[in-house]
């Protein structure tokens, strides 16, 4: 016992000699939310440590980024928040994140306990304290600061571009960005990760590629008060969600909870038809965007105010520019920032919210800068005619500045805590939440562009907005006033469908689609399919600038031969369509309904015309006119054609690139099993039997010349077709009567080719091949060889974000802030 109190006295001893003063007497403090200081002597950070068991939110963020857009690691790009608070056993601080995917929303402490007792916490970082005083410990942050704490080592090994890991030596604090502020305490680090082997991308972007050095953020922010009402979440109106787990609902009700996320936002008189509010949201402009870009992103900002006010606040969202002397990286502030990456890339509306109640803390939009010359190009390809360097540059700058109004508007959508909307295009452009293809029309025979893009917030918006930040009256029961608001939203033919619903394969909405107009996706293919027609009929030298080599006609030329692809996408969601919305019980019109069968082979007939000789040639004009690469301008394999010819411009690439998009649409899995479940309940709904047989018959057994360079794309098709077929039959992963009935279907093409007698050499070796490939299949599949189809440069993003979706559209969503 007496050994354990000299013990005892002696650590008093030593930490009465060593007080935060003494120990910090030759270091730089700098107040604020979180004391620190300075040690330049030892390039360390000490943090000073008040408050225990306090809740406050941590995120870490990339402030300078790799500038790759298929690495994702963009400057700016938010990590995932943590609530965490410091908690002290002897001479050690714990920073811990409490659970809050599992709670018990009670009152009941023993209760909360079973529950926080019953799931794991995470320990982010183990201090020794370095000093203190009375209730105050000051702990040495910088190991916890010299992390990859956005991982960036997992970001490059995901995308293939090496092994690397973290250098402490070539790592270090800096200074310029680490700051205090009332609400919130900043440091950021210079990181150095060195590696083996980087890739392709890496080396695009990186002086040397072995060493990436980038600069990364650590952000404590304080927690808001209690005084937020949280709103639950209704799967029919689009908001982003938190949700967890409330062990303390009664066993009769759902045991998830989900709640909205948004800013917060009240009225001073919420009696009044028309408040101000109590506190305003302001959204800042990155300065470093230059004019005229800069004033559109102000302008298409500006649109929110619109739909603030349709829910009765007056002056509610506001933008500026970001002040010279404020700090990007200040909580105070949502920001749209104004990133460069050495190809086009997404753009991203992401939030820093509370996760206890999905209140928005901070907006945060990155805008990628070079997709505006990729809008800029479209239009170049439309209605560019150069006769001198200013002709029709004032159309093609127009359309592109309207753009980016509505890409502004778009991604600080997300940011107020909305998702996509892609039904919204069959009402006008009902909401900036979908993505739009830019609206071209043909007047006079010309192409026109002045209507392209919206220039206001959409009905859907304001609604949506009304439903998620009404701030009602004292005593109103607000499930009831919700529940009404979205009866009038509904009641004006608007509703909501989003990224499930929309993507080309799987999905299966007729109405539901990524970058369209119109009400009918089969007729605005047939518009759009006119519109390309025209503009590739005038496609020729005229479309460059003068002194552009004309191999770069093939970049501007790559967007308008593939104009109609994603009308090809919208058009086959009506084949084995159905008709749905979001609902719940109580409801009227629930039924879920097939598309009836005439519009059903409409949009067959549309797609069949895709892949014809006529629809896929490449204009004469185009062939004569691209040459193989200038010197110094090698093809950029994401914005031009892939070939089988060498340097030289293939003129079968473009055709089986668009005519294997058709194809892969037409005979999607899902789809096809559709189809074939669809025709047995409703034999008026066409049956995949039928579809493959028009598919045939628009292909093999077309009574279309097989002469010249239109032959030659005959057969490339028809080969393809073939070739899908095949895959479908021996697809293990189809349903069973999807393969059984493409074997049919191969057999019978197979038996219709042996009783053609060819004399044309080149027909005759087309079905020999054919033949080959049937019998193979037949006789032992696994040498069945089938050449892969080559696939179209990028089209994704053309103009907008995927705010849910990294590059690739993969689905990395953490359940409240990221959304592109």
């Amino acid at each position: 016992m007496r050994k354990i109190l000299l013990l005892s006295l002696f650590s008093y001893s030593l930490f009465a000699q060593n007080p935060i003063e003494t120990f910090t007497k030759d270091m730089e403090k700098k107040d604020g939310f979180l004391p620190y200081y300075w040690d330049a002597k030892k390039g360390k950070v000490y943090l000073e440590i008040k408050q225990f068991d306090t809740e406050l939110l941590y995120y870490p963020s990339l402030a300078q980024g790799i500038g790759s857009n298929d690495i994702g690691l963009d400057r700016g790009r938010l990590g995932q928040e943590h609530v965490i608070k410091f908690q002290r056993t002897g001479n050690k601080i714990l920073m811990i994140e409490p659970n809050y995917g599992y709670r018990a929303l009670s009152k009941d402490p023993l209760e909360r306990r079973a529950v926080e007792e019953s799931f794991a916490q995470s320990v982010h970082w183990g201090f020794e304290i370095a000093a203190e005083n009375a209730g105050t410990a000051l702990v040495d942050l910088t190991p916890f600061l010299m992390q990859d704490a956005v991982g960036a080592v997992q970001g490059i090994t995901r995308a293939r571009q090496g092994t690397f890991r973290l250098d402490a030596a070539r790592s270090a604090l800096y200074l310029p960005n680490t700051k205090n502020f009332p609400q919130n305490t900043e440091f950021e680090v210079t990181v150095t990760l060195t590696g083996d082997s980087p890739g392709a991308y890496l080396r695009d972007v990186v002086p040397t590629p072995t060493i990436v050095t980038t600069r990364q953020h650590h952000s404590f922010v304080q927690l808001p008060d209690n005084d937020y009402q949280p709103r639950s979440f209704d799967p029919r109106i689009g908001y982003i969600f938190t949700s967890f787990f409330d062990y303390a609902t009664p066993v009769s009700e759902p045991i998830t909870k989900r709640y909205i996320v948004r800013h917060r936002l009240k009225k001073k008189d919420p009696n009044a038809a028309l408040s101000e509010p109590v506190k305003p949201i302001i959204y800042y402009i990155d300065p470093g965007a230059p004019e005229p870009i800069r004033s559109a992103l102000v302008d298409g900002a500006k649109w929110w105010n619109q739909a603030f006010e349709a829910a009765g606040y007056k002056d509610a969202f506001q933008v500026k520019l970001l002040p010279t002397d404020a700090d990007p990286m200040d909580v105070r502030y949502n920001l749209v920032q104004w990133v460069h990456r050495s190809t086009r890339g997404w753009s991203y509306g992401t939030s820093i919210v509370d996760p206890r109640t999905g209140e928005i803390l901070k907006g945060k939009v990155t805008l990628g800068s070079l997709r505006v010359r990729q809008d800029y190009m479209i239009a170049q390809g439309l209605v560019g005619d150069f006769k001198t360097d200013s002709t029709n540059v004032e159309d093609m700058m127009g359309m592109s500045i309207e753009r980016l109004r509505q890409l502004s508007a778009h991604e600080i959508g997300h940011t107020l805590g909305l998702p996509h909307n892609y039904v919204s295009s069959i009402h006008d452009r009902a909401s900036v939440m979908d993505y739009p293809h830019m609206l071209v029309e043909l007047k006079n025979g010309k192409v026109d562009l002045s209507n392209a893009y919206d220039k206001k917030i959409g009905d859907y918006d304001k609604w949506s907005i009304i439903w998620g930040y009404q701030d009602f009256p004292k005593g109103t029961d607000e499930k009831k006033a919700l529940n009404a608001i979205v009866d009038q939203m509904y009641g004006k033919g608007l509703y909501f469908l989003t990224d499930q619903d929309a993507r080309p394969e799987g999905s299966a909405h007729p109405q539901t689609h990524l970058w369209d107009n119109g009400v009918s996706a089969v007729a605005e293919l047939k518009r759009i399919s006119e519109i390309r027609k025209l503009t590739l009929a005038n496609f020729d030298e005229r479309k460059l600038r003068a002194g552009t080599p004309m191999s770069s006609l093939e970049e501007v030329f790559v967007p308008m031969y593939m104009f109609h692809r994603f009308q090809v996408e919208a058009a086959s969601k009506v084949l084995a369509g159905v008709n749905y919305r979001f609902s719940v019980k109580g409801e009227k019109n629930l039924e879920t309904l097939p598309v009836a069968g005439k519009e059903q082979r409409e949009a067959l007939a549309a797609l069949l015309q895709t892949i014809q000789p006529d629809f896929l040639k490449v204009p004469e004009a185009v062939l004569k006119l691209t040459p193989p690469r200038a010197f110094g301008y090698d093809a950029n394999p994401r914005e031009t054609f892939k070939r089988r010819t060498g340097l030289v411009f293939d003129p079968l690439g473009p055709p089986e690139a668009a005519a294997g998009l058709t194809l892969r649409m037409l005979l999607n899995p899902e789809r096809l099993s559709r189809l074939v479940i669809q025709s047995s309940i409703d034999a008026t709904l066409p049956s995949l039997e039928e579809t493959i047989d028009q598919l045939v018959n628009a292909t093999w057994k077309s009574s279309a010349s097989r002469a010249g360079y239109a032959g030659e794309i005959a057969r490339l098709v028809e080969k393809m077709t073939l070739d899908k077929l095949l895959e479908l039959a021996n697809n293990k992963e189809v349903t069973p009567q999807v393969r059984a009935i493409a074997m049919l279907k191969v057999r019978e093409l197979g038996t219709w080719i042996q009783g053609r007698a060819m004399a044309d050499t080149k027909q005759k070796a087309h079905h020999l091949f054919a033949l080959h490939q049937i019998e193979t299949a037949k006789s032992n599949p696994a040498d069945l060889s089938v050449t892969a189809p080559m696939t179209p440069p990028d089209g994704q993003p053309i103009e907008s974000g995927y705010d849910w979706l990294a590059p690739a559209c993969d689905w990395e969503l953490p359940a409240f802030s990221k959304m592109k």
